[in-house]
């Protein structure tokens, strides 16, 4: 459900879709979300000082939080 949030959101913010890759680590409580895509997607994925990342965080600690666990987004380069 949070890998397809989150490939959700990054899919509706960048002007190349088919390159977005999510993929997620769950450990015992934690499930980490690792984000790619294309290097001149990755301003509109970060936003005016991470605002737009910062908000998909929050989305993802919500609605993570609601099934108690933890949610770690990374966007890799």
């Amino acid at each position: 459900m949070l890998k397809e949030l989150a490939e959700y959101l990054a899919r509706a913010l960048v002007d190349n879709p088919d390159e977005v890759s999510v993929e997620a680590v769950e450990d015992e409580k934690t499930t980490t979300l690792r984000l790619k895509v294309a290097p001149a997607d990755l301003g509109r994925v970060i936003g005016k000082q991470g605002r737009t990342a910062r908000a998909m965080r929050t989305l993802l600690h919500a609605t993570a939080a609601k099934s108690r666990r933890r949610a770690v987004l990374e966007i890799l380069e």
